[in-house]
């Protein structure tokens, strides 16, 4: 169909002509109402926008001289994260002289990566910052 005879029928129809894709042999054109397919696009998106997640960061603290049954509760805490699909930096944080042994939290993450390897991948290797042992988990 030729450009006039398009244009006639959306003028006839009271609806606007929309060319789809320019680049095609021939060029493809719609006939369509301007605003109804606007609205409907924006639906579209917001959507889509709905059903997409966000990947959070969540922290989880833990200090140097935690107990077994307290590292198991936030241990638990930290696989409902990873389940919703966040990634999770954890700290073990060094209070007065702990800081000089530092080999006692590189330890203690060991344990907890060791602990956690069916759930996590490690994304970021232990790292010190300040009095700050932490390292970023995600999900496999």
């Amino acid at each position: 169909m030729s450009l006039s005879e398009a244009l006639k029928v959306a003028e006839e129809a009271g609806v606007d002509l929309i060319e789809i894709s320019p680049n095609a042999t021939p060029p493809v054109a719609k006939v369509v109402d301007w605003g109804k397919y606007q609205y409907q696009k924006m639906k579209e998106q917001q959507k889509n926008k709905r059903k997409s997640k966000t990947v959070d960061l969540k922290q989880m603290r833990l200090g140097l001289k935690i107990g077994s049954n307290d590292l198991e509760i936030k241990l638990r805490k930290i696989r409902e994260f990873l389940q919703e699909g966040h990634k999770v930096k954890i700290f073990i944080f060094f209070r007065g002289r702990e800081i000089a042994h530092q080999e006692l939290g590189y330890e203690m993450m060991d344990k907890i990566v060791a602990q956690l390897e069916n759930e996590a991948v490690l994304e970021q290797k232990p790292q010190m910052a300040g009095r700050n042992l932490s390292i970023v988990i995600r999900r496999k």
